[in-house]
């Protein structure tokens, strides 16, 4: 049954593949009766060095878990990919993936991609996380990580990522003006703690700037669809009135909903928002809890006022980039071992921007020393930490996306 299954979409009977293929491997795991249950879902900071991360919710279907083992064993040496892609190129054992639906334009420089994820995603996502995104650009898969702006629902069929083109950023600008609707990428499970609990809590202060609006916008999205929007106050600050994201959307949730009130401020004009006097915007902000999102500068001074007033418990912080130290490091030759390739770099570029460049398949996860995701082996040389510039040695475990050599160096990669 299995040969003649694998025989069918090698010679392209799709049509039979897209009717019957869930319940034929369901029914065939379950008269094999493997005993060895297939997951790939492992701890982040337990990941194998050269594996991207694990498939959002797997372990959960045993049927379908079974069935991918049973299709990797009897597919050696090719893996079950190169037949799934035949019938669905969002199938895949190895990976997560998505194709983008539709990209709609916010601001100027703005953009929300509609994403529709394929087979092991799942939608059971916390609104306020992240998710990663890879993209194929001139041959090269770039990666980066987006808050997602959709609302978790059980049964979902997309998700959408709200991206800000930046002038520095790459792929960011690609993403805004150049992804076409159809283009298959690649995804990472979602992750983060910048999470609204449910339910919410009695009285919530959002603070954002620019584009930290993201995951708020989640947040809003599913208090509103959870009738969670008692008593919320949005502080939301961008240099003018046009730059505002989902403007539309917050002025019509303000008069749809008695509980929220929003806060609009054009820096341009008023200026930043000054934290030390937040009593004059909102006078009870020591009795709510605060989710704050934007730039750097922001949000240190919300930790050193929330810290002064003693309520540091009840800031919760979202940063987009890591605060770096200054670039004192030499640089070097970095020796990916088992990928067999060497670069050289200098002192500020990060490992896994290296390993990238030079087509290797890196471990990542947030890309901002976080979530652990990126952690490999330093087997030889030193490399420094670019945020605080402690250097590490050989034997230590390293996390290459805030990690740059110091000296020549070999990474377990």
């Amino acid at each position: 049954m299995v040969l003649r299954w694998l025989k069918r979409q090698t010679y392209g009977t799709v049509g039979y593949v897209s009717r019957t293929t869930g319940s034929a491997i369901l029914k065939l795991g379950q008269e094999l009766s493997l005993g060895n249950k297939y997951s790939s879902s492992r701890p982040a900071a337990v990941l194998t060095d050269t594996a991207r991360p694990s498939v959002a919710g797997a372990g959960r279907h045993r049927g379908w878990d079974t069935a991918r083992a049973i299709a990797e064993r009897i597919t050696t040496p090719l893996l079950p990919d190169d037949y799934l892609k035949l019938a669905n190129p969002l199938w895949s054992a190895r990976e997560l993936r998505g194709r983008v639906v539709e990209v709609r334009r916010e601001t100027v420089d703005s953009a929300t991609l509609v994403i529709k994820p394929g087979w092991g995603f799942s939608f059971d996502y916390q609104p306020g996380q992240y998710i990663g995104i890879g993209v194929l650009v001139d041959g090269r898969w770039r990666w980066r990580s987006y808050s997602l702006t959709s609302s978790p629902v059980t049964g979902g069929r997309t998700i959408t990522i709200t991206v800000k083109a930046m002038p520095e950023g790459f792929l960011s600008t690609h993403l805004v003006g150049g992804v076409a609707p159809g283009t298959i990428v690649r995804l990472a499970a979602p992750q983060g703690n910048f999470v609204m609990p449910d339910p919410a809590p009695a009285s919530v202060l959002f603070i954002t700037a620019g584009s930290g609006i993201t995951p708020v916008i989640s947040m809003l999205r599913t208090l509103a669809r959870r009738d969670q929007v008692t008593d919320v106050v949005h502080l939301h600050s961008a240099p003018t009135e046009s730059d505002v994201i989902f403007a539309a959307e917050l002025a019509k949730m303000q008069t749809s909903h008695d509980g929220y009130r929003v806060r609009l401020r054009s820096t341009r004009v008023e200026g930043r928002l000054d934290l030390a006097r937040l009593g004059d915007e909102v006078p009870d902000w020591r009795e709510r809890q605060t989710w704050a999102c934007g730039p750097e500068g922001m949000l240190n001074d919300a930790e050193r006022v929330w810290t002064a007033a003693g309520i540091g418990g009840q800031l919760h912080l979202e940063r987009f980039a890591v605060s770096k130290a200054a670039a004192h490091g030499q640089g070097g030759t970095v020796e990916f071992a088992r990928s067999q390739k060497t670069v050289t770099v200098d002192g500020a570029t990060p490992l896994m921007d290296a390993g990238e460049g030079a087509g290797i398949q890196m471990p990542f996860g947030c890309r901002m020393g976080i979530c652990q995701s990126c952690v490999v082996s330093l087997v030889g040389g030193h490399v420094r930490d670019l945020r605080t510039g402690a250097e590490h040695e050989p034997g230590s475990r390293i996390q290459t996306c805030i990690s740059a050599a110091s000296g020549d160096c070999v990474l377990d990669v």
